[in-house]
């Protein structure tokens, strides 16, 4: 399988199509290789339009709303942001194509140990680990330009309002554990504003200010 073929054909009509139109998210798009971030078995299924399990019931985002969330961060290349559930640590590497340096939270270790070697293999050196509960954010390393929530939450966790830098963004999915909203969080003088920006369906967010195990 040509995936570099497939990366492209992916860009152009998944994302493309539907209106994800930054050309710096799309760049990082055809070039992060997505099938190595899935198990050897799904690789050919890595550049379909749909979610993949990646292990311990988490999942990879479908490849649309992964470049929507990023292009909602707006990132310039300057930035520093926060991850929430690295997960399979796709995302993670869009964010560090992107960012200056991406700090990113698991709460599953062994999620955290793959995604680390995978994107070691790939040389990102501008990525910080954690094990923890991401609904706490990194206090020491606040405030953050960006901050991105790859799993749904019941409301957006106090914590990461506080540690977002003035003028940043959060991108958070936000509902119930069926079905959840896309949400753009802006830090502005008054305080926050909210944008939705469409439907989704995550895994849940689990920790402090999210849902229980």
């Amino acid at each position: 399988m040509n995936f570099q073929k497939a990366r492209d054909r992916m860009v152009e009509t998944q994302l493309v199509t539907r209106g994800i139109h930054d050309p710096r998210v799309l760049d990082a798009m055809r070039k992060v290789p997505r099938h190595l971030f899935v198990d050897e078995a799904l690789a050919a299924q890595a550049y379909a339009d749909h979610p993949l399990p990646i292990g311990e019931k988490q999942t990879i985002s479908q490849p649309y709303i992964v470049a929507l969330m990023t292009e909602a961060l707006g990132l310039e290349g300057h930035e520093k942001v926060l991850e929430l559930g690295t997960g399979s640590g796709y995302q993670t590497a869009v964010l560090a194509e992107l960012a200056d340096r991406v700090f990113t939270i698991e709460r599953i270790p062994s999620l955290l140990h793959r995604a680390r070697e995978v994107l070691n293999s790939l040389g990102y050196r501008n990525v910080v680990y954690r094990v923890g509960d991401g609904t706490l954010g990194w206090p020491e390393e606040a405030p953050f330009d960006a901050i991105l929530v790859s799993a749904g939450a019941p409301r957006v966790p106090q914590p990461l309002v506080d540690q977002l830098s003035m003028g940043g963004r959060l991108v958070l999915p936000m509902g119930d554990r069926l079905s959840q909203e896309l949400i753009l969080v802006e830090r502005v003088p008054e305080g926050i504003r909210k944008t939705t920006l469409g439907g989704c369906r995550f895994v849940d967010l689990v920790g402090k200010w999210g849902w229980e195990e």
